[in-house]
C-alpha cells in the first residue's frame, strides 16, 4: 500500500509540474506573426475604409475587432515596397533594380528565424533579379536564404514567358515550392491563390506548437483581371483563362470579384489560426504594396477614385493597414498614427524580444505599443524616396505627415483636402498649422540624401544608393 501511495503522490506532483510548465510555456511563448500584403489594391477598395463597390467582410471584421490605421504608406510600385518592407530600410540605402532584392541584405525573415521562429512565404516573389539577369538569378534556394524555412511562390527563377514553361499566376499557374518546380500541367485546373493560401494553412497547422511567421505577399489582385473560382462557372480553367477581357466593364467586374476573393482567403487563414488554437497568440496584419491599377475606378465615400499605382500621389502610396491580435489590440480603434514600411521590421523584432544590432536597420520605428493599446512614440513624418527603374514611371521624393505633403521640388499639398494634388500651396497659403508642418518637413529634407533622378528606366546606368547614410531622426525627437 505504501509504495502505491508514494507512487500516487509522485504522479500527482509530476502532473502539477507539467500543468505549471504548460501554463508557463503559453505565457512565455513568443507571439506568432502573419503579414498579408495584397498586390495593386488600396484603401478605396475595402469596406472598413469606406469602399462602396466591394464586399470585404473578413477584412472589415479584423478592423472592427482590432485597429485600423488611417496613415500607412508604401512606395508606388511593388519591388521598392517589398524591399523596403522586408529589410526595414529606406530605398535610398539598398534598392537598385526592379524585381531584385540583393541577397546580401538581411530580411525580417532571417531576423525572426534567428529568434526561433518557423517561417514561411507564399505568393509573389519576383526578387531574384530575373529581369536584369542578376548574378544567381536562377538560384531557387534564394527564398530559403532570405530567411524562410518553406515557400510556395510565383516568379522565383522564371518570369511570365510561356517559352520557359512559366506564365501567369492565377489559373493553372507554374509555381515553385520548396525548391521544386510545379508546372502548368501539374497545377492544371487549379487556382494559384488557392494553392498558395492552402500551403500556408498547412504550414500553420504543422507549426501550431512553436512560434511561426507567415509572410503572404498575395498575387491578388494584380492584373490580368480574370474570373475567380466564385465567378468562373463552367468556363475553362486552363492557363488560357488568364487572358483578361477587352471590355472595361468586364475587367472591373473581374477586379471586384478578385478583391472579394482576396477577402475570402483572408477569412480562411484567420479561421485556420483559430482552429489551430492560436488566435489569441497571433498578430494578423493586412496591408498592400501600392496603389490600385490606374485602369480601375472605384466609388469611395461618394467619390470616384481612380487607382494611382506608379505615382507618388496619395492614391499611389497610401495603403490600408489593419491589425488584429486577440486580447492585445484594442477593439475597433482607428488611429491617425503615421506608419512607414520601414516600421514593420523593428515592430516584429520587438514582438520577438530581439534587440536590434549593428546588422539591423535603423530607419524604422516600432508600432508594437499601439498594438497593445498604448500611445507609443508615433512618427512625425514618413519619407518616400522613389526611383522604380521600370517602365514609364518617374522618380520622385517626398516627406509628409498625416495632412500635409512636401515634395523635393517644393510643391506643398494639403492631401486631406486635395486628393488629386492639383493645388500647390505657396508659402503663407497653408494656414498656421500648415506652415508649421512645412517648416518641420523641410527640416527633414535637410537630413535626407539627394532625390533620385526623375528619368531612370530599366536601362539606367547610374543607380545611386547611400547604404551608410546617417540615421534620419524626427526634428522633434
Amino acid at each position: 500500500m505504501i509504495p502505491r501511495l508514494i507512487l500516487l503522490i509522485v504522479f500527482s506532483a509530476c502532473m502539477v509540474q507539467a500543468d505549471a510548465a504548460t501554463k508557463t510555456t503559453k505565457e512565455t511563448r513568443k507571439p506568432n506573426i502573419i503579414l498579408i500584403m495584397a498586390d495593386d489594391v488600396s484603401w478605396e477598395c475595402f469596406g472598413a475604409y469606406g469602399a462602396e463597390d466591394y464586399k470585404t467582410p473578413n477584412i472589415d471584421a479584423l478592423a472592427k475587432q482590432g485597429i485600423r490605421f488611417k496613415n500607412c504608406f508604401s512606395t508606388p510600385i511593388c519591388t521598392p515596397s517589398r524591399v523596403k518592407l522586408m529589410t526595414g530600410k529606406y530605398n535610398f540605402r539598398n534598392y537598385t533594380h526592379f524585381g531584385y532584392l540583393d541577397p546580401k541584405e538581411k530580411t525580417f525573415g532571417q531576423m525572426l528565424q534567428a529568434a526561433g521562429y518557423k517561417t514561411a512565404v507564399a505568393g509573389k516573389w519576383q526578387l531574384n533579379g530575373i529581369y536584369h539577369k542578376a548574378e544567381g538569378y536562377l538560384d531557387n534556394t534564394r527564398p530559403f536564404k532570405a530567411g524562410f524555412d518553406e515557400y510556395c511562390l510565383w516568379q522565383v527563377t522564371r518570369g511570365k514567358n510561356m517559352k520557359d514553361g512559366s506564365g501567369e499566376r492565377f489559373w493553372s499557374p507554374a509555381l515553385e515550392q520548396n525548391g521544386k518546380f510545379l508546372s502548368i500541367e501539374h497545377n492544371q485546373g487549379k487556382y494559384g491563390p488557392d494553392i498558395m493560401s492552402d500551403f500556408l494553412c498547412d504550414f500553420i497547422d504543422r507549426n501550431r506548437d512553436q512560434p511561426f511567421f507567415v509572410y503572404y505577399p498575395t498575387t491578388l489582385v494584380h492584373n490580368p483581371f480574370v474570373p475567380t473560382p466564385d465567378t468562373i462557372g463552367s468556363a475553362s480553367r486552363t492557363h488560357d483563362a488568364n487572358k483578361q477581357p477587352k471590355s472595361k466593364k468586364a475587367r472591373k467586374a473581374n477586379f471586384v470579384a478578385m478583391v472579394n476573393y482576396l477577402d475570402k482567403i483572408i477569412g480562411k487563414i484567420v479561421k485556420r489560426v483559430e482552429q489551430a488554437g492560436q488566435l489569441d497568440n497571433t498578430l494578423i496584419l493586412f496591408t498592400a504594396d501600392n496603389g490600385t491599377n490606374v485602369g480601375i475606378t472605384s466609388l469611395w465615400n461618394g467619390q470616384k477614385i481612380r487607382g494611382g499605382k506608379g505615382s507618388t500621389t496619395d492614391m499611389g502610396t497610401h495603403v490600408p493597414l489593419v491589425a488584429y491580435w486577440k486580447g492585445h489590440t484594442p477593439q475597433g480603434v482607428v488611429l491617425d498614427d503615421l506608419i512607414d514600411f520601414t516600421d514593420f521590421y523593428p515592430t516584429f523584432a520587438a514582438m520577438a524580444g530581439v534587440s536590434l544590432g549593428k546588422d539591423d536597420p535603423i530607419d524604422g520605428r516600432s508600432f508594437l505599443p499601439q498594438l497593445n493599446g498604448e500611445k507609443g512614440h508615433p512618427r512625425d513624418w514618413v519619407l518616400c524616396h522613389y526611383q522604380p527603374y521600370w517602365g514609364r514611371f518617374k522618380g520622385s521624393q517626398f516627406v509628409r505627415e498625416a495632412q500635409f505633403k512636401l515634395y523635393r521640388d517644393g510643391r506643398f499639398i494639403n492631401v486631406t483636402k486635395d486628393l488629386k494634388e492639383s493645388q500647390n500651396l505657396a508659402e503663407g497659403q497653408a494656414g498656421n498649422s500648415g506652415e508649421q508642418a512645412r517648416r518641420m518637413l523641410q527640416q527633414t529634407f535637410n537630413l535626407v540624401p539627394p532625390a533620385p533622378p526623375v528619368q531612370g528606366g530599366k536601362d539606367k546606368k547610374i543607380r545611386p544608393v547611400y547604404p551608410d547614410w546617417k540615421n534620419i531622426v524626427n526634428p522633434n525627437d
